[in-house]
Order: structure tokens, then C-alpha cells, then sequence
């Protein structure tokens, strides 16, 4: 008998004629002779009207208080689904976060699983009933409920999945897997059969919105399968697994794009040792997540460094940097949040020399200036305008064939 972890995202649970689709779904894994865990999110955009509801009534919502309401939406899921698969002759039981023993660090709003306590899990799979799980939520050492950020609904997931020794993850979502690139951009793009846990990670952190990041990194640890699926066509969708070191890397697996961050420049530092890591520490001391780095050649004793943040986070960094400016002699701080990042990823990137002078010739002739440049082993990524974004993946995407490979 296998045990199998079934992610249902808020589209796929958006009204009741869904989760009676749904849970059709489960009831169908269960009697294949599968123990099924369910993780679920808020319906539809119950989280988003949750939030403008917070910042109707406060001007800065108390993060204790926000993960609070914000887990209720959750739950409101959970209930109903159990209702329907009950209603179908299969007995399941809802559980919230903390209730399935999902153990966080103290960080409201992003909170970090630190450990699963699975015991009341397992022992409603052996009775033989269905657990349904809130996802996106926990509860924190210091005893309050903490909610996951982003995407915390995949990382809930594939936490269990990793807990419980699954056999595989299923992600379900409105989209039917990973694609070459984002289908609303380019129509060709093509449904990848399987991706690494590498690839995913790279795709996930550059702008692949299918899966969270997080989640990828707790299923590569922990080596867990995982499935991303559609729950509107229950078609077979993308497998994201280790890698087959006995099959040949395509030298371009995706294009990816990224819209929701900003580019940040601070001016004229004192270049000496230690200023770096001042300013980046207070960084992190806010909990503000900084992505690509480039500092400048030093000129006179002084250099510039620009970085980019994710745009939730840009007001608290500049507040942050105005406070260090004066430690590092800095000349000013100016941002920008009209960028774009667009990026190549692959395997075979690292066999096949000549990819990021392809890149970067494809990107000149459709007259798009890149800004920054960051690189791993298997990706290449620029920031651009981002006026220019949906250009540049187009012909990204077109020059590495990927709609033929």
C-alpha cells in the first residue's frame, strides 16, 4: 500500500462544484489502495481578500495577528473538503497546521518548518480514513500559529510527504506541469516530462511560478518525488526527481521570468573591508531577502553595489539603508523598481560552453540593455527592463528552440 501526498492549490478548490471534483479525486486514490494525505489551501483568493481586509482596519497589521487570520482560510478549505469525501462514502479528518504537528521558527509571516510531529497523521491513515491538512501554516516554539509565506502550502506538502516517507508528492494545480516557459508569454512553450531538482530549483527561484521554492529545497534534501499536475485535466503532468546521470542534459531545459523584484544601488561605500558584510548583515537582520549582487571596480576608495530585493521587501530595505548609510560613507541610495529578470536554465549548461554569449547576443539584437548579470552552473540570468521582459523571453526561447527540442 503506497501513501501518497495530494496538493490542492486555491484554484483547484475555488467553489464547491470544485472540491466536489476534488474530492471525487482522493476518494479514487484511496480505493486504488493508497493511504492519502491531502494538503489544502484557501479557496480561491480568500487570502488575498483576507489581507486587503487587514489593511482596511490597520495601517501595519501586527504579524502575530495576521498569521492569525490569514490561517483561516485554510481551514475553511479543509472543513468543506472533508465534507465532500465524507459525502462520498470515505471517512477523512481535517487538521490545521499545528494540529498535524507542524513545528516553526518564531518569524511571523515567513516562518521556517523546524520539525513535523506526524503521530495524529499516521494514526488516522491506519484507521483507514483520509487526513486532510491546512497548508501554509504551523505553529511556532514559542506556541503561536505561524503562517509559511509564499507558497507554503507546496512546502507543507512535500514537509509531510518527506515525514510520512511518501512515495510521491502530488502537486495539483491550474496548470498541467512545468513548461519551457511561461505559456501566457509564449504560446509554443512545451510541457517538460521530468526536471531535476537542480533545474527546479534554479526555475523556481527565477520566477517559475509552479512550484515554491522552499518546497523544491525540502524535496531535494529529503529526496522526495514530485508530480505537478492539473487538477482540471488530471492529465499526467511534470516529474521533478534527481537527476539520471546516464541520460544527456539538454543544454536548455527553460526560459524564466521574474517581475516582482526591484533593483536597489548604493552609492559611493568606502571600499574597505567589512563594509559588505555591514551592510548585508542589517540586510538580513530585517529579514530582507537579497538576490543578485554587483559591485562596481573601485574608484578613489569607493565603489557602488547594487542588489535586487523582492518588492514586498523594498520599503524595509531602503529604511535599512538609510539608517547604515552614514556608518559606510556612503553618497546616497537610489532604487528601482521597473526592472525585470529573465534567464536560461539547463543541465547540459555545464558541457556546453557558448551560452551566455548566445544570451546576451539574442537580448542585443532585440535592443534590450541588460542592467545585472548572476550566474550558477546551470543558469545564466540579466536584469532588464521591464518593459522589455516579454520581448527578450520570446526570442530567448525561440533561439534555443525549445518549442522543437
Amino acid at each position: 500500500m503506497a501513501l501518497i501526498v495530494q496538493k490542492f492549490g486555491g484554484s483547484s478548490v475555488a467553489d464547491p462544484d470544485r472540491i466536489r471534483a476534488v474530492a471525487d479525486h482522493i476518494v479514487r486514490t484511496q480505493r486504488a489502495g493508497n493511504q492519502v494525505v491531502v494538503v489544502v489551501s484557501a479557496m480561491g483568493k480568500s487570502t488575498d481578500n483576507l489581507v486587503r481586509l487587514a489593511h482596511d482596519v490597520s495601517h501595519h497589521p501586527h504579524g502575530r495577528e495576521m498569521d492569525m487570520l490569514l490561517t483561516a482560510g485554510e481551514r475553511i478549505s479543509m472543513a468543506l473538503l472533508c465534507m465532500a469525501v465524507i459525502d462520498l462514502g470515505v471517512h477523512a479528518v481535517s487538521f490545521t497546521g499545528s494540529q498535524a504537528g507542524i513545528v516553526t521558527d518564531t518569524v511571523h509571516g515567513k516562518a521556517k518548518i523546524l520539525e513535523v510531529k506526524g503521530d495524529r497523521i499516521r494514526s488516522t491513515l491506519s484507521q483507514g480514513s483520509v487526513a486532510v491538512v491546512a497548508g501554509f501554516q504551523g505553529i511556532s516554539t514559542a506556541k503561536d500559529i505561524t503562517t509559511l509565506g509564499r507558497g507554503g502550502s507546496d512546502t507543507t506538502a512535500v514537509a509531510l510527504a518527506a515525514s510520512l516517507g511518501a512515495e510521491v508528492c502530488e502537486i495539483y494545480t491550474d496548470v498541467s506541469g512545468v513548461f519551457t516557459a511561461d505559456p501566457r508569454i509564449v504560446p509554443e512553450a512545451r510541457k517538460l516530462s521530468h526536471v531535476s531538482f537542480e533545474e527546479m530549483l534554479e526555475i523556481a527561484a527565477t520566477g517559475g511560478k509552479v512550484l515554491a521554492l522552499r518546497s523544491v529545497e525540502f524535496a531535494r534534501n529529503h529526496g522526495v518525488p514530485v508530480h505537478v499536475r492539473s487538477s482540471f485535466t488530471w492529465e499526467p503532468g511534470t516529474w521533478v526527481v534527481e537527476e539520471d546521470p546516464s541520460m544527456e542534459q539538454a543544454i536548455i531545459s527553460g526560459v524564466t521570468h521574474d517581475t516582482s523584484e526591484a533593483k536597489v544601488t548604493i552609492a559611493q561605500v568606502a571600499d574597505r573591508p567589512g563594509v559588505a558584510a555591514s551592510l548585508f548583515r542589517a540586510l538580513a537582520e530585517a529579514a530582507v531577502n537579497v538576490d543578485m549582487i554587483v559591485q562596481n571596480v573601485s574608484t578613489a576608495g569607493h565603489t557602488d553595489i547594487s542588489f535586487t530585493v523582492p518588492k514586498d521587501d523594498l520599503h524595509r530595505a531602503l529604511g535599512v539603508m538609510e539608517k547604515i548609510s552614514p556608518e559606510l560613507e556612503s553618497t546616497g541610495i537610489t532604487h528601482d523598481a521597473d526592472v525585470a529578470r529573465v534567464s536560461v536554465i539547463g543541465a547540459g549548461m555545464r558541457t556546453n560552453p557558448g551560452v551566455a554569449a548566445k544570451m546576451f547576443e539574442v537580448l542585443a539584437d532585440e535592443g534590450v540593455n541588460i542592467e545585472m548579470i548572476s550566474t550558477s552552473s546551470i543558469r545564466i540570468s540579466c536584469v532588464v527592463s521591464a518593459g522589455d521582459v516579454d520581448r527578450a523571453v520570446q526570442a530567448l526561447h525561440a533561439a534555443f528552440d525549445l518549442q522543437n527540442a
